[in-house]
């Protein structure tokens, strides 16, 4: 594709200098797992967010993971999310042995529908774990006070909005605690897989750092049964090295989104994606509400003049094979059922924005 959504390459050129030495660094360095890499870029990321604590991990998918281990959920237990979201949030809760139970959306901003949560919680609920997604969070202050109504864990996942704030608050600070996504495409992306969790408590840090470490904190004996969760030193220092960069990224990213906005606001067809007035949304994908007959017209001019574009994402969770055996159908959550239908994302952090607008513009009128 001529524009792609994404391209890395070109994004990280103007720092490609910065990143061959911090490699070369690393490489001189020996220190490859754990280290001073990593615990220089948890205190930067701690800081940065206002967290007591970030515990570097393999990727946000295994944050996810270990965060839910730390809570200590498991078979038998019941965590309330959304069905339109990346398949790691419900996966992670599967691997754990609980039970994802599902609460349909908002059509406005994509999150989860605080107000339909207390009708889903049962004596096995344990945990509720929101998505802040597409760049910002949910209403996250009702969210809260029903977990602190109930005594149920809050986990956020921050996947796609480090930066984002609720109000005044950064996105994965608020919850028990909250994970985040160093894939590639994200916002603040590593050259592979990493993640992190994020707390306030520093017990539970304590906690979520043995089991990332098999379950200890001395070698060759192990406190309970944990897994292999580190993040590489080397992924550690690019981070370190890129996360001075994010709130310009991050400014370029709202700016382009602005000029989205305009444009497409008075587009019959188009729906711009809301930023709540609770929110500051960092735009980790720019995502249109296109009519469902009109969305593959849409795609398919845009892919004949060069231009990307994705659906995140086609189906929901709850229609997803694997989980079957949760006994969902379609129907169950039709807001959600309609956004996997409409939405399309298009290419936001690239020079050429306005060729991309002029395109959609020209394939819908």
């Amino acid at each position: 594709m001529a524009i792609p959504m994404l391209d890395v390459k070109k994004m990280q050129e103007p720092i490609k200098e910065e990143l061959s030495q911090t490699v070369q660094n690393v490489l001189d360095s020996g220190y490859f797992i754990n280290g001073p890499f990593v615990e220089a870029f948890e205190n930067e990321l701690a800081d940065y967010l206002g967290v007591e604590d970030a515990i570097g991990v393999t990727s946000g998918s295994d944050a996810l993971i270990v965060a839910l281990m730390a809570f200590g959920i498991g078979p038998g237990d019941e965590v309330i999310t959304t069905p339109f979201t990346f398949f790691a949030t419900v996966g992670a809760i599967a691997r754990v042995g609980a039970t994802p139970v599902f609460v349909d959306i908002c059509p406005d901003s994509f999150q989860i529908d605080h107000e339909q949560i207390e009708s889903k919680i049962t004596s096995r609920t344990k945990c509720i774990l929101p998505v802040s997604l597409f760049g910002q969070t949910a209403d996250m202050d009702p969210i809260i006070e029903i977990g602190k109504k109930h005594g149920l864990r809050v986990l956020e996942d921050a996947a796609q909005s480090i930066g984002a704030k609720y109000k005044d608050r950064f996105s994965g600070s608020m919850g028990d605690a909250g994970t985040l996504s160093f894939f590639p495409a994200k916002n603040l992306g590593c050259l592979g897989d990493g993640g992190a969790v994020l707390t306030q408590n520093k017990e539970l840090g304590q906690q979520i750092r043995k089991l990332r470490n098999h379950g200890g904190f001395s070698l060759y004996h192990y406190e309970e049964i944990g897994g292999n969760f580190r993040l590489d030193a080397l992924q550690a220092a690019v981070l370190s090295t890129k996360l001075p960069y994010l709130k310009e990224w991050e400014a370029t990213r709202r700016k382009h989104a602005g000029y989205y906005d305009s444009r497409f606001a008075s587009v019959d067809g188009l729906t711009p994606p809301v930023a709540m007035p609770f929110a500051y949304h960092v735009y980790n994908q720019y995502v249109l509400r296109v009519n469902a007959t009109g969305r593959p017209a849409l795609q398919e001019q845009l892919k004949e003049k060069g231009i990307a574009s994705a659906i995140y994402y086609p189906l929901c969770l709850h229609q997803q094979t694997c989980f079957e055996y949760l006994g969902y159908k379609k129907g169950d959550f039709p807001e959600a059922e309609k956004a996997a239908d409409e939405v399309l994302a298009i290419p936001l952090l690239t020079d050429q924005y306005e060729q991309v607008a002029d395109a959609v513009v020209e394939a819908m009128s």
